[in-house]
This record gives structure tokens, C-alpha cells and sequence, in this order.
């Protein structure tokens, strides 16, 4: 891998369908920009629609090309996820990219219209379920890829399964941790999926370091606020920077399946893109398989994954 990789370094995208989740702002929109100044035609799967527009408007306004829709998605609420690829599946039957981005970080407990931790609902069984209505699509497009976005914080945490959604003892950075570890072996666990079918579909992991997006700023309560607005100034490297990783993970001929890419820099914290390491945990396949029944049972979205051995 190249040591200074960069955007300009992409692959041309053109004639690419890309949907990228939370692309309105950050990494999201960062990753958004990207892949359209690069040719590719880019959903920006937004929960606020005109958050998205503002965005498209500020993107349009430096590449006056750029092929972008909006589209309004909540993937704390299965039902928005399930009308949303309905919907896109309708009007783009051949799907060459999934970005699943979009999260929110260490609120206060709150449940989803489902029933669900809010945090294990939009950051982990919303994108679980998003990709598995979108997988038909996925699978008849060009070079196809589901890039899961996960985080450093996934290497301390750990999967709460008697208690995934926090009745008993809810910490709202443990829990973004959880939903974090959850997208890690997700990714993990779906690769193996793909592989034994023998799909032409990557899974691979990103993860963007320390980056300063509005994750920091608006969603953390009590101390956490107060740490990580001291901090993401000081150590944070922007969202151009941070999305890096993803890109890479999104768009590299030599990118591989199960492949985790992150920051090469010290503790993984900022730099350019490299291959990392999975914590234990994520890369478990018993602790994939107990996640991925669990999902299942949760969002009552089944993979049409047959394995072909």
C-alpha cells in the first residue's frame, strides 16, 4: 500500500452507483465528495432531507458535474430502512458500492421505534439490515463492495449479549463501543458469508482514527462532551483525512475481502490509509455467527446467501 495514499489516487468511478449512509455531513459527506469528483453517481442516504440538499447544494457548487440524489433514510427505524431500499432497488436494480457511515454516538439512553438501544439500532442492526435488502443489487454490480465503517473503540469493548440493549446498565461511550465492535464483526462475519457463496461481493472494514466530525460535538453527554471537546481540536485530524480509509477500502483494485483498513499512524490514530487488525473479539467466528442470529432475529432480514460448497 501506497504510504501517502490520497483521494486523487482513486480509481475513476465512473458509471459507479454508490450509496453512502450519514452523507450529509463528515466523514459521510467527505466520502460523498470524493466519489463524485471521481464520476461516480452518489445516493446520499441521509436522515434529514434537507441536511442532504445543503449538501449537494455545497458540493455542486465546487464540481458542477457531480451526479448526487438524496434520499431520506433512518436506520434506527426498520421500516424507513426496508421503504428505502425498496425504493433505491426500484430505480437502481444494479448497485456497485455501500458505505455503511451513518452513527450516532453516546447519547442518552433511548430506544428505537422497534424497541431497540438506539445506538445498537442505528450504528449496527440498521446497516445489518440495509445491506442484506440490498445484497441482490450489490451482487449484479461492477466490482461490488459493502465497506462497514467501525472504529478504534471497537478493541475495548465488548458484545453485551445478555443485555444488548441496556435495561440492566446502560454507559453511553460502553455502548457506542458495543454498536462499534458489533460493525467489526459484522464485516468479519459477512466476508465469510460471501466467500462460501462464492458471491462476487467484498466485505471489507475502515475504521477513520481520530477525526473531527459532529459526532464529537453534538451527540456525547455529561464528561464525554466535555473530554472530547477539550480533545478533538488538539488531536483530531479533519474529516478529508479521516475519510481516507474508507476510500480506500470503497474503491482500491488490491483491496481484498475481510480486509480492515485504518490510519498508519501511531496508535492508529490518524495517517494514511494502511491494513489493520481486528480486535479478537471481531474477528471470532463463533461471536460473528451468535451476532449474526441475533441480528436476524432482531431486523427479520435473511440473507439470500446460499453457500455453494
Amino acid at each position: 500500500m501506497k504510504q501517502q495514499w490520497s483521494a486523487e489516487q482513486m480509481p475513476d468511478q465512473s458509471g459507479r452507483v454508490c450509496v453512502v449512509t450519514g452523507a450529509n455531513s463528515g466523514l459521510g459527506l467527505a466520502t460523498t465528495r470524493a466519489l463524485a469528483r471521481h464520476g461516480g453517481h452518489v445516493v446520499l442516504a441521509v436522515r434529514d432531507e434537507e441536511k442532504g440538499r445543503r449538501a449537494v447544494a455545497r458540493i455542486t457548487a465546487e464540481q458542477p458535474n457531480a451526479s448526487l440524489e438524496v434520499r431520506p433514510l433512518d436506520l434506527a427505524d426498520l421500516d424507513s430502512v426496508r421503504a428505502f431500499a425498496e425504493r433505491l432497488r426500484a430505480d437502481h436494480p444494479r448497485l456497485d458500492l455501500l458505505v455503511n457511515n451513518a452513527g450516532v454516538m453516546a447519547p442518552p439512553r433511548s430506544l428505537s421505534a422497534q424497541g431497540h438501544e438506539v445506538q445498537f439500532a442505528c450504528n449496527h442492526l440498521g446497516h445489518f439490515a440495509l445491506t442484506g435488502l440490498l445484497l441482490d443489487a450489490l451482487a449484479a454490480g461492477r466490482d461490488p463492495r459493502v465497506v462497514t465503517v467501525s472504529s478504534i473503540n471497537h478493541h475495548k469493548a465488548r458484545l453485551r449479549f445478555d443485555d444488548i440493549h441496556g435495561e440492566r446498565g446502560y454507559a453511553p461511550m460502553a455502548f457506542y463501543n458495543q454498536s462499534k465492535l458489533a460493525n467489526a464483526v459484522f464485516g468479519r462475519e459477512l466476508h465469510r458469508r460471501l466467500s462460501a457463496a462464492h458471491s462476487p461481493v467484498r466485505s471489507v472494514l475502515a475504521h477513520p482514527g481520530y477525526t473531527a466530525t459532529n459526532l464529537q460535538s453534538s451527540a456525547p453527554v455529561g464528561r464525554w462532551r466535555l473530554l472530547l471537546g477539550i480533545a478533538t481540536p488538539i488531536f483530531a485530524q479533519r474529516a478529508e483525512r479521516g475519510a481516507l480509509p474508507q476510500l480506500y477500502a470503497a474503491t482500491a483494485p488490491d483491496v481484498a475481502g475481510g480486509e480492515f483498513i485504518g490510519p498508519a499512524g501511531p496508535g492508529e490514530l490518524r495517517g494514511a490509509p494502511t491494513r489493520v487488525r481486528p480486535s479478537a473479539t471481531a474477528d471470532d467466528a463463533a461471536v460473528g455467527r451468535r451476532l449474526w442470529e441475533l441480528s436476524e432475529e432482531l431486523t427479520d432480514v435473511r440473507y439470500a446467501l446460499v453457500n455453494a460448497d
